[in-house]
């Protein structure tokens, strides 16, 4: 039986424990037959550790998505390990603390430009920098929280997201006629890092886990994570400037 994921090259950023979306979408891709190359950015020897836990030790490259340098090194350093890429993983966000909490009036430029910079741009400039592998075409997917209403306390990472989403909708547009494809995936509320570092993120837990129709599991990342691979597959073969939500269903009932 073919599995879903044979023979593709798949790019990964964000892994950074083994409860991070991305190590689950790795592993789900390496079980679906991908080969799969991380990229880490700061602790690289502690990437390089979850990497082992994988089904198959995956290589890691050092890549700071704001570093010019590290983005035109990209696809040589890529090149290293697979001879070229079909699919890349956009799972990056940050913003400083001020951006978030309930701090909305107050933030400065200086740190909402960082929140922009990390989360929004940075998967343009991905997605350019693995341009020069992708000759065949394939699939570029990210991760989002729905930023079609203002949540509690995200504040600019909200901001960040709206422009992410708008973001992959102009990459489908320009990167269509070589046969990219560019969609996101917008879970609920996951226990990861990422949602430890926002304060008062409890509010979310509570809500979701009440109004889902399905039903959320806030540990369980593995949900998501196959949503990411089934886009990065041959089975979205006309799907692009997508948003596919995987939240059990919370973004479809009202308040």
């Amino acid at each position: 039986m073919k599995v879903l994921l044979e023979g593709k090259r798949i790019l990964v950023t964000g892994v950074i424990t083994e409860q991070s979306i991305a190590f689950n979408i790795a592993k789900i891709a390496q079980e679906q037959g991908a080969t799969v190359v991380l990229t880490g950015f700061g602790r690289l020897s502690l990437v390089e550790r979850i990497a082992k836990r994988l089904p198959v030790t995956a290589p890691v490259i050092e890549l700071d998505v704001t570093n010019p340098e590290h983005l035109a090194s990209l696809a040589d350093s890529v090149s290293g390990h697979v001879d070229g890429l079909d699919g890349v993983v956009h799972s990056i966000g940050f913003a400083p603390p001020t951006a978030l909490g309930g701090n909305f009036l107050q933030t400065s430029w200086e740190d909402v430009s960082t929140a922009v910079h990390v989360s929004t741009y940075s998967y343009k400039a991905l997605a350019m920098a693995a341009l020069p592998l992708m000759r065949q075409g394939g699939s570029i997917v990210g991760l989002t929280f729905d930023a079609t209403v203002a949540w509690p306390v995200y504040d600019w990472m909200g901001v960040a997201k709206a422009g992410l989403e708008s973001a992959s909708r102009y990459l489908a547009s320009y990167l269509g006629p070589q046969g990219i494809r560019s969609n996101l995936v917008s879970a609920g509320p996951l226990r990861t890092m990422a949602a430890k570092s926002i304060p008062g993120f409890a509010k979310f837990e509570d809500s979701w886990t009440e109004r889902a129709p399905l039903g959320w599991n806030l540990s369980d990342t593995e949900p998501t994570a196959k949503a990411v691979c089934a886009l990065l597959s041959d089975w979205f073969p006309a799907t692009t400037g997508e948003i596919v939500h995987v939240d059990g269903g919370y973004h479809a009932v009202s308040g």
